[in-house]
């Protein structure tokens, strides 16, 4: 296995000597027994003269191969979410771009698919009114309905901006509720991962807010396939889990509990919608395999040494998560290059690479260790790290 001289936290350097054992990108042989969606994120084309303050030129080819890898594992794919850098750098016109276009990509696979709808191409500034809100989720639903598109419905910038009360958000997502052909998936996102979405639902107080959330649940149960909560509190998400309508899904988004979460408890289990099945998609589709065998040691046992990864990838500042995501998709062959949408490969420091690639080896998440310690090499000589 190769060796390399990596940093450490006192501005020394170690020789690091790859261990892990690398998991296979294997289909899975029988199907999962929960419904999994990988956020999964976009390819830049590093070579196009872009201005990165206008976000950047996106690399088709490499970004729809990516998806067919997630599917070729089993998993679903929720498109242009935040792990794509939606309103961090990917903006409507590219978000629906993407969403036909994968669309096209995975036809014929058995794999689902769901898209985010929010209301990004407004201009916070001239945002006066909850109508305004109502009227831009309208305009995403109706675009992405008319692809064929299945939604997510993402949390609104907008609304956190114009509404005041519980009751506000209740009323708007019931108008843009109506609108849905199908049953779409609710997400909540802590303000963790965007600051703009402090106080989402009305209340910074987390019991009204579920209360909130339950309510919009309760008066479109025909509306709602399932809910998926990004807030990084386990206890938060089971107690919203045993809530919820029998009809409706609670999908994880707890990108530090995934594990406990997925296998459940007596009272329940939740379902997937996470960004870190895009960096970890291998051992999970291996591990959710093992679940659905009913072998519950194993998925676990596979699942273990990912999440330091994990709470690594999304530690704080966490809305910057892309970047490790990014950065593992690099390592492993998957692009070229480490250059995101917005200039954002720049917004983690050098400890934080090494740690991600250093924790990633002892999960097995590197799928050809010479090709990853090559690319780590070239990685640190941008730092003026030598070997």
């Amino acid at each position: 296995m190769p060796t390399l001289q990596l940093p450490t936290s006192s501005g020394a350097s170690e020789a690091y000597a790859l261990r892990g054992t690398s998991w296979p990108a294997s289909r899975p042989s029988a199907p999962f027994n929960r419904v999994v969606f990988s956020a999964a994120h976009v390819v830049v084309d590093p070579l196009a003269d872009a201005d990165p303050s206008s976000g950047g030129v996106i690399d088709w080819d490499a970004t729809l191969a990516y998806r067919r890898y997630l599917a070729e594992l089993g998993l679903g794919i929720a498109e242009a979410m935040d792990t794509a850098q939606r309103g961090m750098g990917l903006g409507w016109a590219d978000s629906l771009t993407l969403i036909r276009r994968t669309r096209e990509a995975l036809a014929g696979t058995d794999v689902p698919v769901f898209n985010g709808c929010g209301t990004d191409h407004l201009d916070l500034a001239e945002v006066n009114s909850l109508d305004d809100v109502v009227a831009a989720y309208q305009a995403q639903v109706d675009a992405i309905q008319s692809a064929g598109g299945r939604l997510i419905l993402m949390a609104s910038r907008a609304l956190a901006r114009v509404a005041r009360t519980p009751d506000d958000y209740v009323g708007v997502y019931r108008r843009v509720l109506a609108g849905a052909q199908q049953p779409v998936i609710l997400h909540w996102l802590g303000d963790m991962f965007d600051s703009a979405l402090k106080g989402y639902w009305g209340t910074n107080d987390l019991d009204l807010a579920r209360d909130a959330v339950l309510q919009v649940i309760e008066d479109n149960r025909d509306k709602v396939d399932g809910i998926k909560i990004s807030l990084l509190d386990k206890d938060s998400e089971i107690d919203m889990r045993r809530r919820l309508p029998a009809s409706v899904k609670m999908y994880t988004g707890d990108d530090f509990n995934y594990p406990e979460l997925i296998a459940g408890d007596a009272q329940g289990h939740s379902h997937v919608l996470l960004g870190i099945f895009d960096a970890i998609a291998p051992a999970a589709s291996h591990a959710l395999g093992a679940l659905a065998a009913g072998d519950s040691a194993r998925f676990h046992e596979i699942l273990a040494p990912t999440v330091p990864l994990s709470r690594r990838i999304f530690g704080a500042p966490t809305r910057f998560y892309k970047t490790g995501v990014v950065f593992l998709a690099y390592l492993n062959g998957h692009q070229s290059h480490m250059v995101m949408l917005a200039g954002h490969q720049a917004m983690r420091p050098l400890p934080y690479f090494v740690d991600v690639f250093k924790l990633a080896d002892q999960a097995g998440l590197l799928r050809d260790p010479d090709l990853a310690a090559a690319r780590m090499r070239q990685f640190l000589a941008v730092y003026g790290v030598g070997q």
